[in-house]
């Protein structure tokens, strides 16, 4: 489970079905992480902060894009 720290300059140079692929991964590794907090099982702490982050960065390029 790697969490990529990729800048919004290369997440916008991405097409719109990248950006919605990557978004998908996103909230996926974001439901798991939910679900192993919820099942106490081991994980980092810090990684649903930094996917939420992430996800929250895909879905305002995605808008920015759909609105230009």
């Amino acid at each position: 489970m790697k969490i990529s720290n990729s800048n919004s300059k290369d997440n916008m140079s991405m097409s719109n079905q990248e950006l919605i692929q990557e978004l998908k991964e996103a909230e996926k590794l974001l439901f798991d992480l939910r679900f192993k907090k919820a099942t106490r099982q081991p994980f980092k702490p810090h990684e649903i902060k930094a996917t939420k982050k992430k996800v929250a960065t895909l879905k305002t390029i995605l808008r920015s894009k759909f609105l230009n």
